[in-house]
């Protein structure tokens, strides 16, 4: 590591601080992938309809004007990234926010473009 921080002007002592916080590549790439599904603005729509409430595909679709498939389709992308989850009833697959961090997660965007 001394070789590649060698032109660095910085503190040395900062620098060993720095490359200790520093989250594996593996990690980073994993975040960047988190992220990248609240690129979307229909996967915004469809996270803030069930930060209000909990719902079904068809009820989700109704309220946002748009198809039952495209809807299907980016919830699977939310599922995947465990952003949702759904329980089942009779028929029919209700979905909710998976946990609280993603109400934060929600929150703190709104929080920091309404500032601006």
């Amino acid at each position: 590591m001394e070789e590649k921080n060698s032109y660095l002007s910085a503190d040395p002592e900062t620098i060993r601080q720095i490359d200790e916080k520093m989250p594996p590549e593996e990690e980073l790439q994993d975040l960047a992938e988190f992220f990248k599904v609240f690129g979307d603005a229909t996967r915004l729509k469809i996270l803030s309809v069930l930060l209000c409430s909990e719902m079904c595909v068809y009820d989700i679709a109704t309220l946002l004007g748009m198809s039952q498939s495209a809807i299907s389709h980016q919830l699977r992308v939310l599922k995947q990234m465990d952003l949702v989850k759904n329980r089942r009833d009779g028929k029919t697959i209700f979905y909710a926010l998976a946990d609280d961090h993603i109400i934060t997660i929600l929150n703190q965007g709104l929080n920091h473009i309404e500032e601006g």
